[in-house]
């Protein structure tokens, strides 16, 4: 069988999600088997995900750095910069969240030809290895170049906040990084315009790997709005893992036409029984306009 030259680290990052951080991390182990998987979590209180970390403890690492962020994303930031500085002499490292899985097994040759990306080009900082969102589809053009190898394509800039430059789920050489300063800012757009700075855009896998759960709740512990619960509640938010696939279907997935279209989410992945209405949405207030203006009202006045 072969083997991976490169072995990057996969990062997890969680808050109060035991059944996702589960799902995430038994994704990990079946897709990627043997891969080092280290989770930062942000000081969870949940006693079902303190007892979860505690059993993960026993075949991975986990950590909770010190100090926790006050802005609306808790220690997300601080823990990813944690992460980076611990593993700053890694060749790749891929950050994940608890919310989101690997869906498909990889093979030995791919992470190495992510590791070849950022050799043959050094303005290159992110490799997102999720599928397109099928919701974002309609705001603007999905691509506007593939690379001349094929493996990769970028997102055509049209002003978006983030998802040109950077994302939250990545690829990195953290050496290319650190040679350029880079230190982690508390929101996705900022982290953008950082890496616009700093690097050529984000590249994008054309078979990628990884993918957010749809229809994903509020952590445990949250205090919700009731504009938050009556959205939650009309979307059925709920846990909806993906099936993960069979070597064959990776096969034929890997054997796409170069030049066909990017990879929406709903048009390749499932959830088995339970797979959602399509198309799948990532924020329960998401298309429901006035309780996104009932949750904002409500918030203003618990300030």
């Amino acid at each position: 069988m072969n083997q991976r030259v490169v072995d990057p680290v996969f990062c997890v990052f969680s808050f109060n999600r035991p059944r996702f951080l589960e799902n995430c991390v038994a994704s990990i182990e079946q897709c990627v088997p043997g891969v080092r998987i280290i989770v930062f979590d942000d000081d969870s209180d949940d006693p079902d995900t303190v007892a979860l970390l505690k059993r993960l403890g026993q075949t991975h690492e986990i950590v909770s750095p010190q100090a926790r962020g006050d802005h609306k994303h808790g220690g997300l930031y601080w823990n990813m910069q944690a992460a980076f500085e611990r593993l700053s002499d890694e060749a790749l490292i891929c950050f994940l969240q608890d919310d989101c899985q690997v869906v498909r097994p990889l093979q030995p040759g791919e992470l190495d030809q992510v590791s070849r990306l950022f050799a043959d080009n050094p303005e290159l900082a992110f490799v997102h290895p999720c599928f397109i969102r099928g919701i974002d589809q309609g705001k603007v053009p999905v691509h506007d170049a593939t690379s001349a190898d094929g493996l990769t394509y970028f997102r055509e800039d049209w002003g978006q906040s983030a998802g040109v430059h950077y994302s939250d789920l990545f690829i990195t050489s953290p050496g290319r990084l650190k040679a350029n300063d880079w230190r982690f800012h508390p929101s996705e757009p900022a982290n953008d315009r950082q890496a616009r700075e700093k690097f050529g855009r984000m590249a994008y896998m054309r078979s990628p790997f990884a993918m957010w759960l749809p229809e994903v709740p509020a952590y445990r512990g949250k205090v919700k709005t009731l504009a938050l619960k009556l959205a939650e509640r009309k979307k059925q938010c709920g846990f909806y893992p993906f099936r993960i696939w069979s070597a064959e279907e990776t096969d034929r997935f890997l054997a796409r036409p170069a030049d066909s279209a990017a990879p929406i989410a709903e048009d390749f992945l499932d959830c088995g029984e339970r797979t959602p209405p399509r198309p799948w949405t990532y924020n329960p207030l998401t298309g429901l306009r006035f309780l996104k203006q009932l949750n904002n009202v409500e918030q203003f006045f618990r300030r």
